[in-house]
């Protein structure tokens, strides 16, 4: 889980210093960085979580000892995530014309529309990156994803400065900026670990780039059949929290900054469970390739009472240290007094994300994913969504309505997905019985 750890934070890094380099720019670039973001995070999730089922299947036959199917997986998956990447990248070329129908603020559209379109010229290079990311992960290889993922976040401020504030024939392009910055570092990141991988002998007994393969229906039908899901999921959770700031943005910049603000910091500390819930992903993959119930519910409970730790540290960890970890990201006073508000709601919900993301973590190692995707739909968009919108737009509440509705539907997802892990867990003892 470590290295996995550190490789979150490092990706999750580049939008925490696109926001903080952006906050310091002022509260307009901070704001639309906040409504591009939002709209573009989900895509990208949706289309780099499509390419985690190249985890449990390189993990699955990793531990039935089929070593020679892990190449032919992880060439099929590099397929799949180009298709995916090009179809990714040309929504988010026509995402800006939307803007002005999502109620999004005219002064906004510039350098939202800009980093939009930028941002999309790097998205086959992201899905390429997840599924080599997926293939070295599972076979118990992440430090150099680790290794490469931290370089590219100390070169992402250097290229934020060239293009946020111009150099030579680059104009200054404002918060807009970032979005060309990490498109060019995206790219960078997918040719530097498929040259590792290449290269490095760890990886000769289940090579990748020996030769040309062409599409395999097989492999592919499997890869989207396990994989869609896991990235409609991950959109289902994620697009509920980024279309956050688009219900906002009537409110006022400064509602939509603080909302940000707030929402960056709880992205930061969702690493934490996440990487917990990749790891459990590899680890019960191993063992439901080797068929050995004991040892995958063992790691399975093992990693509940680690989430509820982790938990426990990042409500401890907001509720001391909320004036200085505003402090990183602004010096607006309005804005951080609303961010010290709706922070006391990121602490609430931390032991249900927690908990109901290890336990999709858990599904998907065993190769569970049609459940956990309706399961996020129903409890994000059926339940938050709509609780949201009404507390927000029409009660007293204001910002902090999304915050309930949020709450309220990560603990429905919670109750729903570790209800359907222990069914899993019950079926799979009396087969064996």
């Amino acid at each position: 889980m470590i290295p996995i750890l550190v490789t979150q934070f490092a990706q999750a890094g580049f939008g925490l210093i696109d926001t903080i380099m952006a906050g310091h720019l002022s509260a307009v670039d901070l704001a639309a960085i906040a409504v591009a973001v939002g709209l573009w995070m989900p895509i990208m999730l949706l289309a780099s979580g499509i390419m985690i089922a190249t985890t449990p299947l390189v993990a699955e036959a990793n531990g039935a000892r089929t070593f020679d199917k892990i190449g032919s997986i992880a060439r099929q998956s590099l397929w799949v995530a180009f298709i995916i990447g090009v179809i990714a990248g040309l929504i988010l070329q026509v995402m800006p014309f939307f803007l002005p129908m999502f109620g999004v603020p005219e002064i906004l559209l510039p350098k939202a529309s800009l980093f939009l379109h930028a941002i999309g010229l790097g998205m086959p290079a992201v899905t390429m990156y997840a599924a080599l990311r997926g293939y070295s992960e599972a076979l118990g290889h992440p430090r150099p994803v680790t290794a490469i993922s931290l370089i590219a976040l100390v070169l992402l401020i250097p290229l934020n400065l060239v293009f946020m504030h111009g150099w030579g024939p680059i104009p200054a392009l404002g918060s807009a900026g970032c979005g060309f910055a990490t498109s060019i570092l995206q790219w960078l990141m997918l040719i530097t670990l498929a040259s590792y991988i290449s290269k490095a002998e760890r990886y000769q007994k289940t090579p990748i780039f020996t030769h040309w393969e062409p599409i395999d229906a097989y492999w592919v039908r499997r890869i989207l059949w396990l994989g869609f899901p896991i990235g409609l999921a991950i959109f289902f959770e994620v697009s509920i929290f980024s279309t956050a700031a688009i219900v906002l943005s009537p409110l006022g910049e400064t509602i939509v900054a603080a909302h940000q603000v707030a929402m960056s910091v709880t992205s930061q500390l969702f690493m934490i469970p996440m990487s917990l819930a990749i790891a459990l992903t590899i680890r019960v993959g191993i063992y439901y390739g080797e068929k050995n119930w004991a040892a995958m519910r063992k790691v399975q409970q093992l990693g509940l009472v680690m989430g509820t730790v982790f938990a426990i540290l990042t409500m401890s960890l907001i509720w001391f240290f909320r004036p200085e970890i505003i402090a990183l990201y602004t010096d607006d006073n309005a804005v951080g007094q609303v961010t010290m508000y709706l922070l006391l709601f990121a602490m609430a919900y931390q032991l249900m994300d927690a908990w109901q993301v290890s336990a999709a973590g858990c599904l998907r190692g065993m190769q569970d994913t049609q459940a956990p995707m309706w399961i996020t739909m129903f409890a994000y968009w059926v339940i938050a969504f709509p609780v949201g919108i009404y507390l927000a737009r029409y009660t007293e509440m204001g910002a902090s309505g999304v915050w309930v509705g949020l709450i309220v539907g990560l603990s429905v997802a919670c109750v729903l997905l570790l209800s359907r892990l222990y069914s899993n867990n019950k079926r799979l003892s009396q087969q064996q019985h």
